[in-house]
């Protein structure tokens, strides 16, 4: 146990990505905040643009929020007229979300902002290194949840316009 502690914490795995996951979310950030959104707000929209009327709790495993938070950006993005639920629930409690034209427009100019953001990432992990890095990633990930999340086929990026 005492020889994991004797790493340097620039060497520690966990910290470094974490400190990439905070890097990657504040150069997001930046540059969403000028289209009005914040990264859960984006990440959001973008999963609605993919698969479209998700419900609150689908759309909080994708954005990797809790179903609360969720729900406030849902309203958010519904006072915006990004984002429509029907009143009624069609059945049980859930209300799928769809995007309205506003909102489909905004994904799209979001995408355009996070661009410079991608080509760094692209930049930095040039094949093969990029697959390796995300086959290491899917690994950590099947490690600690048993298997890689169904909300990889939509997990927000910022290629093309699927």
């Amino acid at each position: 146990m005492q020889g994991v502690n004797r790493r340097a914490l620039n060497e520690d795995l966990g910290y470094v990505l974490k400190q990439a996951q905070m890097a990657l979310h504040a150069a997001m950030d930046g540059v969403l905040r000028p289209c009005g959104l914040t990264v859960s707000q984006y990440s959001c929209l973008e999963l609605l643009h993919r698969v479209p009327e998700q419900t609150n709790a689908q759309l909080a495993r994708g954005v990797f929020v809790t179903a609360q938070s969720m729900n406030d950006v849902l309203r958010g993005l519904q006072r915006r007229g990004l984002v429509e639920r029907s009143a009624v629930a069609a059945s049980g409690r859930s209300r799928p979300a769809h995007l309205t034209a506003r909102g489909r427009q905004a994904v799209l100019e979001a995408r355009q902002a996070l661009e410079p953001v991608q080509l760094v990432m692209e930049a930095i992990t040039q094949a093969p290194e990029h697959s390796q890095l995300l086959n290491s990633l899917r690994a950590i990930v099947i490690a600690f949840e048993g298997d890689v999340p169904a909300t990889e086929k939509t997990t927000p990026t910022t290629d093309g316009d699927s």
